[in-house]
């Protein structure tokens, strides 16, 4: 399909997008939104296989929204953005997790997943006009390092019981700070010294100094001839063996993003830095990382005691 898309003319493309989103297809139009997001968009960057599958979840909640309330996506009113706003956060939480409604963070990812399907249709030339684009995703008070806090001690307590596997992958994330992709995907021929090179978001490299526990992990692990990989593991397959390790060290699973967070934490306190923790987490907003960073409530009661 990707490369019918690749090779087909303009006008081609607009009448098989036109067609699909007439009937709302759903898996033709997620076939439009991957290749826009991967061929089309100006960004036309890599995308992760859990972000797409994010952006597919999204894709399925609003078209049953739009078939319940007769919404014709080739021909957007200025209001279905707002409208559809408006049903997600009243629309209950069947999720394991949370309140009895969607989280802000959810609602803001299924809003953005509708944005570029707009944006997928107007550059197939289905619509022709003007789009809702100005509804704003909310904002969600509570920072994400309270929400889901970093690991503490649990991370200590876990390791005494991983395999030097899971062992190398949980000191990636909770000392190297990486994303669980990107720890899945590190690489041997990339490890020079003490430095492991990293791709990041948007095809974004960076050098990632690593722990001498960490780098002893790495060293440790069986290198089969010719796999440069260190990991052969899915998402899937890490999060069922690392959810088990918690399980039976007895300690509370909350995903690797909290081991992300703790190396983030743990950095900040050390360095007071925000600015180098964002270039160690390779964020492009140092306003990202504040919310990563877990604050003590009295974390300048030594500074105001003498005022």
């Amino acid at each position: 399909m990707f490369k019918w898309l690749s090779k087909a003319d303009d006008d081609t493309i607009s009448h098989w997008a036109r067609n699909i989103s007439d009937a709302r297809d759903e898996s033709s139009l997620g076939v439009l939104l991957e290749f826009y997001l991967l061929h089309a968009s100006r960004k036309q960057a890599h995308i992760s296989p859990r972000t797409l599958l994010a952006y597919r979840t999204g894709l399925s909640a609003f078209l049953i929204w739009c078939e319940a309330e007769d919404v014709n996506i080739s021909q957007p009113m200025r209001r279905d953005l707002a409208r559809y706003r408006l049903h997600l956060e009243n629309r209950p939480n069947r999720g394991r997790r949370g309140g009895s409604h969607l989280a802000p963070s959810t609602v803001g990812a299924y809003l953005t997943t509708v944005r570029l399907l707009y944006r997928a249709l107007h550059w197939a030339d289905v619509i022709q006009g003007p789009f809702p684009e100005d509804v704003r995703s909310p904002i969600d008070p509570t920072r994400s390092a309270v929400k889901n806090p970093p690991y503490d001690q649990e991370v200590e307590r876990a390791l005494e019981l991983a395999t030097p596997g899971i062992r190398a992958l949980l000191l990636l994330c909770a000392h190297g700070g990486l994303r669980i992709s990107e720890a899945l995907m590190a690489r041997r021929s990339h490890l020079h010294g003490a430095v492991l090179l990293v791709k990041g978001k948007g095809e974004k490299t960076r050098q990632v100094p690593l722990s001498a526990r960490t780098r002893e992990a790495l060293l440790t692990l069986p290198a089969p001839a010719g796999q440069d990989a260190y990991f052969d593991w899915t998402y899937n397959q890490a999060y069922y063996r690392v959810q088990n390790l918690f399980r039976d060290a007895q300690v509370e699973w909350r995903g690797f993003h909290a081991a992300r967070k703790a190396a983030a934490s743990r950095l900040y306190h050390q360095t007071r830095d925000f600015t180098r923790v964002a270039i160690f987490l390779g964020h492009s907003s140092v306003d990202t990382t504040r919310r990563y960073v877990r604050m003590d409530e009295d974390d300048v009661a030594a500074e105001v005691e003498q005022w």
